[in-house]
């Protein structure tokens, strides 16, 4: 779907007639007046909210400021939030759509490789809490999402490297061919939109499965747990992306180390990963990462759930007790 789409698509199935846009200071400067027009020429009265750009934007105080600006509208039930941009938009946008009056309707537009593939999919919605990432939030399945890979084109490298970390673990927990096709990066990069829709698929047939992330769902969390624990450990100066780089890379070599998988498959995911210049440098000490992980909304009493390599395009979960994942983390 393109942007200019938005408006006639969103008209189908939302009923009211008022739509907030939330969007980043820098998407607001590429996309927010087309995105606008769009709604508007579908007969919507739109209003936009715009946030700071990074992850201190996933915070209870913008949160907040968030409802209270739909409150002083006022958004009904029958109307809509808009969420344009990357990861934090969506997540902060559908988190306040799943709570304002108990739950409106939302839709994505994701303006990043990782929002794209990843987090505008699948219907997670958070902020984060001073005690760790994406510690409140909920399930609230979007109504619409408009894939239009031009909106891509403006990334700068880095976001855009951020988004191949998700790109990969597609590969590693469900997809050998296309782990195989990005071995040749040009060739990979020339072929985005389609294995956009790829990672996608895989997400969908993931989420039908398991909507709650009770159980199959949980092996999209691959390099999750250990890479949400540098992202707070470093205050968020790691992004996301490279952050689940180094996590995969860590759970790699762990589950070499444990016989959870081969070494090859080990070192085939992080060569790949430094085919795609990510830095695997893990500089936080091992008892700083437990400690956070022990905030981690995985963890069900005395044991957490973490996704090990089988294979490349196989994972599993594989329990483990927390002092085994203390004892793991503290003796790499």
């Amino acid at each position: 779907m393109r942007l200019e789409q938005l408006g006639s698509e969103a008209r189908k199935i939302i009923k009211g007639d008022s739509l907030v846009v939330v969007t980043d200071k820098n998407v607001e400067k590429l996309y927010l007046d087309r995105c606008m027009e769009s709604l508007r020429n579908a007969g919507f009265e739109v209003k936009s909210y715009v946030v700071p750009p990074g992850e201190e934007s996933k915070s209870g105080q913008t949160y907040l400021e968030l409802l209270n600006f739909l409150a002083e509208i006022p958004l009904t039930r029958s109307d809509a939030l808009v969420a344009l941009g990357g990861g934090v938009v969506g997540d902060l946008t559908g988190f306040a759509a799943a709570t304002y009056l108990r739950g409106i309707k939302v839709i994505q537009v994701p303006t990043t490789l990782l929002a794209a593939v990843d987090s505008s999919v699948g219907g997670k919605t958070a902020i984060n809490l001073p005690a760790g990432k994406n510690l409140a939030g909920a399930f609230h399945q979007p109504a619409l999402v408009c894939q239009d890979a031009r909106l891509l084109d403006s990334l700068p490298e880095d976001v855009w490297q951020d988004g191949m970390a998700e790109v990969i673990k597609y590969g590693c927990i469900a997809d050998a061919a296309l782990f195989e096709l990005l071995q040749d990066r040009e060739a990979a990069e020339n072929r985005m939109e389609g294995i956009i829709q790829r990672c996608v698929a895989i997400k969908k047939k993931f989420v039908e499965e398991d909507e709650l992330d009770t159980g199959v769902r949980q092996l999209l969390n691959f390099g999750h747990t250990i890479g949400h624990a540098i992202e707070k450990a470093t205050d968020f100066a790691v992004s996301h992306g490279r952050a689940v780089a180094k996590g995969m890379a860590m759970m790699s070599d762990l589950s070499a180390e444990q016989g959870w998988c081969s070494r090859e498959t080990a070192e085939q995911i992080t060569s790949l990963l430094r085919m795609y210049d990510f830095d695997l440098t893990v500089a936080q000490p091992g008892k700083i990462l437990y400690d956070i992980c022990m905030a981690d909304k995985k963890r069900k009493g005395n044991y957490i759930d973490i996704v090990v390599p089988e294979g490349i395009g196989k994972c599993r979960l594989q329990r483990l007790t927390t002092e085994e994942l203390g004892e793991l983390l503290c003796e790499r």
